[in-house]
C-alpha cells in the first residue's frame, strides 16, 4: 500500500479505491489514468447499491460483519470483476480495430466455465459487445433454475451456453485443454474468463480493502485491530484475492477458507495433503459420519451451495507457488532462481495430483500455509442450519433494511442467507470462538442473494410461518424462467474435437 494513501484511502468511495489499486498493476502507457478511470465507473455504475459492496452487521456482540457482494447485475458476488473484464475487453479491442472494415477486424472469443454464477456474471458483462463472442460451459442439471435461466435467456448473437454431461470439473478441463489446443489456436483468438484470468482477481481485492476502509473511517476497528475474513471457496480465487489484499498490507490477520463437503481445501489445512479422494485424516473413506454420505464415484458431491461443488480448485496452485517461494526460496541468492526453484516444486505436485489423484507438502510448508489461513468444512446440513438460525435472529443488518437497492434478503426484520453466504457465517462463528472479540473482528463475505437457490432457502424456512420463497424475488427475477432460452447440448464423450466443432460452427473466426 502507498504511503500516500495513509489518511486519505479510509475516506474513498468504493470506485475510487478501485481505481487507485488498479492503477497500481495497471501501466498508464498501457490504459491511461483518464480511460481506467471511465472503465471503472462505467463497470460499477450497474450496481443496486451506493456503496456498491456494501458492509452490515450481523451481530454486533460477537463483532460479526456481514460483506454484501450480490448488488451487482446478476446478484452475485462475480459482477465486481466480470463487469470490469468485459469493459476491459471491449476497450482494447474497440482500441484495436479502430475503423478497420469488418473482414479486417480482430475478433476475441472468450470461454470460460461456470458451476452457476461466473457463467451468468460473464454473459452480462460481454453481451452484445463489439467484436467478441463468448462461450460458456455448464454441467447440466447441475446449476440452479435461476443460475440457468439468466444465462440461457441471454439471447444476443455473441452469447453462447454449452450444457455438457457432466462436472464443473469436467467443464473446466474442456476450458483449459482448448486453451492448450493448436487446432483452435488456427482460426479463434482465445481468451479467459474465468479466475485464472488475473484482472478478475485484481478486481475482487477491491471489496476487502473497501470493507476494511469503512471499519477504519466509522471506529469499528483501528490500526491494531486484528480483522479476520471468512470466505466460501471453491475454485479459491475469491479468497486469493483477500490473500493478496493482505501482502499489500490491508490491515487482515486471517482468511479464513471456508469450503462445503467437497472438502479438498480443508482438508489440505488439516492434513497437508491434496486430494481428489480423502485418504488422510478423518476424512477416510470420504465424507463425514455426521453426514452418512460417501464421496461420489467422481469425487464431487452434490450439495445445496453448486457454487463450491468442484473438486480441483484452480486457483490454489497459484497459493502454492507463492508458499514454494517463501519455503524454498530462503536459501537462494536470486529473484530469478527463488522464481525458478517455485514453479518446478508446483510442477512437480501437479503432476503427482494428476498421475496419483494427490500429493502432500512438507510440514514447514503447511505451517507457512497456515500464518495466514485456516479452514472449516460445513455439510449440508450444517449449511440449512445456519439459514434457520439467522433467520430467527433479530439482527441489525435486516432492522435497518441495509440491503438497500436489492429486495429479497430480509423479510419481517430477519435477514436470510443464501446457502453459500451461510457456510461462511457458520464458519465465522467458528472462528469467532478461537478469536473472539474484542480483538478481533471478523468479516464474512455474502457471494449470493437467496433468490438465487429456491431448494436450500425454502428447505430452511420452508415452515416459518412470516416466509414464502415469492417475497424473496427481485423483480429482475419474476418471469426468468419463462423466458425464451438457448442452450447447446455437448456430451464430454465427444472431447475437444466436438468442442472445435460447436466452437467454429458457431463463433466467427479472427
Amino acid at each position: 500500500m502507498p504511503t500516500v494513501w495513509e489518511g486519505a484511502w479510509t475516506d474513498w468511495t468504493f470506485e475510487e479505491l478501485a481505481f487507485e489499486i488498479f492503477s497500481l498493476y495497471i501501466d498508464p502507457n498501457e490504459i491511461s489514468s483518464k480511460d481506467l478511470k471511465e472503465i471503472v465507473n462505467k463497470s460499477y455504475s450497474t450496481f443496486r447499491a451506493p456503496d456498491v459492496t456494501p458492509l452490515v452487521m450481523l451481530d454486533q456482540e460477537k463483532q460479526l460483519f456481514l460483506l454484501e457482494l450480490f448488488h451487482g447485475p446478476t446478484f452475485a458476488f462475480k459482477d465486481v470483476a466480470l463487469q470490469l473484464l468485459g469493459n476491459l475487453f471491449e476497450y482494447f479491442l474497440v482500441r484495436k480495430n479502430g475503423d478497420k472494415r469488418e473482414s479486417e477486424r480482430d475478433h476475441l472469443t472468450i470461454v470460460g466455465s461456470t458451476s452457476g454464477d461466473t457463467g451468468s456474471a460473464a454473459i452480462y458483462g460481454l453481451r452484445s459487445k463489439k467484436d467478441v463472442d463468448i462461450v460458456i460451459m455448464f454441467p447440466e442439471g447441475k446449476v440452479s433454475p435461476i443460475q440457468e435461466a439468466q444465462m440461457t435467456s441471454v439471447l444476443d448473437k455473441n452469447v453462447h451456453n454449452v450444457a455438457v454431461d457432466g462436472s464443473f470439473d469436467d467443464c473446466q478441463d474442456f476450458v483449459k485443454e482448448l486453451f492448450g489446443d493448436t487446432d483452435i489456436k488456427r482460426t479463434h483468438q482465445l481468451a479467459a474468463v474465468n479466475s485464472i484470468n488475473w484482472a478478475r482477481i485484481l478486481a475482487q481485492i477491491s471489496y476487502y480493502a473497501f470493507s476494511l476502509g469503512r471499519l477504519l473511517r466509522d471506529g469499528r476497528i483501528n490500526a491494531s485491530s486484528q480483522v479476520r475474513f471468512v470466505v466460501p471457496s471453491g475454485n479459491f480465487g475469491d479468497v486469493l484475492a483477500g490473500y493478496f489484499a493482505k501482502r499489500m498490507c490491508f490491515p487482515i490477520e486471517k482468511l479464513v477458507v471456508a469450503t462445503n463437503e467437497n472438502d479438498i481445501l480443508d482438508r489440505f489445512w488439516k492434513t497437508g495433503y491434496y486430494e481428489k479422494k480423502p485418504i488422510h485424516g478423518r476424512q477416510v473413506n470420504g465424507g463425514f459420519a455426521e453426514d452418512g454420505v460417501k464421496a461420489d464415484e467422481d469425487g464431487v458431491r452434490e450439495t445445496f451451495s453448486p457454487a463450491m461443488d468442484i473438486l480441483l480448485s484452480s486457483n490454489f496452485e497459484r497459493l502454492l507457488w507463492f508458499l514454494a517461494f517463501q519455503v524454498y526460496g530462503r536459501g537462494l541468492e536470486t529473484i530469478e532462481e527463488k522464481r525458478a526453484e517455485a514453479g518446478r516444486r508446483v510442477k512437480g505436485w501437479l503432476e503427482e495430483l494428476k498421475s496419483k489423484g494427490g500429493f502432500g507438502v512438507e510440514p514447514e510448508l503447511l505451517e507457512c500455509a497456515k500464518m495466514d489461513f485456516e479452514s472449516e468444512r460445513v455439510s449440508n446440513k450444517q449449511t440449512i442450519a445456519m439459514i434457520k438460525q439467522q433467520y430467527s435472529a433479530r439482527t441489525p443488518a435486516a432492522k435497518e433494511d441495509a440491503s438497500s437497492g436489492t429486495a429479497g434478503t430480509t423479510n419481517h426484520g430477519k435477514y436470510i442467507l443464501d446457502p453459500h453466504s451461510a457456510i461462511g457465517v457458520e464458519a465465522a462463528l467458528r472462528s469467532i470462538q478461537r478469536a473472539p472479540p474484542p480483538g478481533t473482528t471478523h468479516i464474512a463475505l455474502a457471494t449470493a442473494h437467496p433468490a438465487k437457490f429456491s431448494k436450500a432457502v425454502s428447505q430452511a424456512l420452508g415452515d416459518e410461518k412470516d416466509f414464502q420463497f415469492r417475497d424473496l424475488l427481485p423483480e429482475q427475477f419474476v418471469g426468468l424462467e419463462d423466458l425464451e432460452k438457448r442452450k447447446y447440448h455437448f456430451r464430454k464423450s465427444e472431447g475437444i474435437e466436438g468442442l472445435r466443432k460447436i466452437i467454429r460452427e458457431r463463433v466467427p473466426s479472427r
